[in-house]
């Protein structure tokens, strides 16, 4: 079998599609479609990636603190 993607369909407003299609004008973009596509791609891998960063623990925190402190970073 070869390779098949599937699809669906997802509804926006006329006016942000006409707002879609006139800026892609021009562009590499052969759809207001693939521009969708595009931009929720890179929304999520954003948001995945900030999900992704550390956090410090509060005690880890307080090093860091005490560390500056020590440096006289911090009062």
């Amino acid at each position: 079998m070869a390779d098949e993607k599937k699809y669906t369909t997802v509804s926006i407003p006329k006016p942000l599609y006409d707002k879609i299609k006139a800026r892609i004008e021009g562009t590499g973009f052969t759809s207001v479609s693939d521009y969708v596509t595009y931009v929720l791609r890179e929304v999520l891998a954003s948001l995945e990636e900030e999900e992704k960063e550390e956090v410090f623990t509060e005690e880890e925190e307080e090093k860091v603190k005490e560390r500056l402190r020590a440096l006289g970073y911090l009062d």
